[in-house]
């Protein structure tokens, strides 16, 4: 199967992705059959170790959806390592300044743009590409990078953020930037602050032409943001649907 996600994000597709945190290649093959467009394999604070999520990469293309990894912080090596196993998208956290962007960039895209070293051999495999030449010209369209804002510096930088070449998606993370936009004093993904600079984002994200994108505790959340221009939208999460779905069992069980 052809890589898709860079294309539907830049046809005006809304995309929604499955977040999944538990390493488990099952798992993630089932919520693509499920429907979702893309799943997101988080190395961040999941426990994706090399190996599976080479597994994980190759079974969700084979399930029809789009294989994203969220890399841990400041871990720019293992961006183009994501790539070459086949994820058609790389979220980075914690980009703040125009410096980590820039940095995101080179670990992600070919030159000129960035400089990133050639090795997508499994990656060219999924993709059904067997010309060296032709993936290098169309690599870099067809990978997506996202960077996620998450800090007070970030929204400081974020209009250069976002305008940074190579930089295709920004992507809030409300409960981390909760926790920065009250000094370290709450954990709330709703609160006022987080909402003005929802729209704040989004606006910038229109204006340099790139795409905005929102971690979503819940299919109700991800349908209103999506109403308010969000169009790279995670939903839940492996983990949050199995506890909902055991909660509801065992509800039923108890009486």
């Amino acid at each position: 199967m052809a890589f898709s996600l860079a294309r539907r994000l830049r046809a005006g597709e809304t995309v929604y992705t499955a977040w999944c945190t538990l390493a488990s290649p099952i798992v993630v093959e089932s919520l693509a059959r499920e429907g979702y467009t893309a799943v997101t394999l988080d190395q961040q604070h999941g426990l994706w170790d090399t190996a599976a999520t080479v597994s994980a990469i190759g079974a969700i293309h084979h399930a029809g959806a789009a294989p994203i990894v969220r890399v841990p912080f400041s871990q720019f090596p293992s961006v183009s390592r994501a790539l070459d196993f086949g994820a058609e998208g790389v979220i980075m956290p914690l980009i703040s300044t125009p410096a980590d962007a820039r940095a995101f960039v080179a670990a992600a895209k070919f030159p000129p743009l960035g400089e990133r070293s050639w090795g997508p051999h499994r990656a060219m495999t999924l993709g059904g590409l067997s010309d060296a030449g032709a993936h290098l010209r169309e690599a870099n369209d067809i990978t997506v990078t996202i960077a996620m804002i998450e800090t007070r510096q970030a929204l400081d930088n974020l209009d250069a953020i976002v305008g940074t070449d190579g930089i295709d998606a920004i992507f809030v993370g409300p409960y981390d930037l909760s926790v920065a936009l009250s000094g370290g004093k709450q954990v709330d993904p709703l609160s006022a602050d987080v909402e003005k600079a929802l729209d704040r984002i989004v606006a910038a994200a229109r204006k340099a032409g790139k795409v905005p994108g929102v971690y979503c505790p819940d299919a109700v959340r991800a349908v209103t943001l999506a109403k308010r221009g969000f169009r790279f939208l995670a939903v839940a999460s492996d983990l949050l649907m199995l506890r909902a779905g055991a909660a509801a069992e065992m509800k039923v069980l108890r009486g």
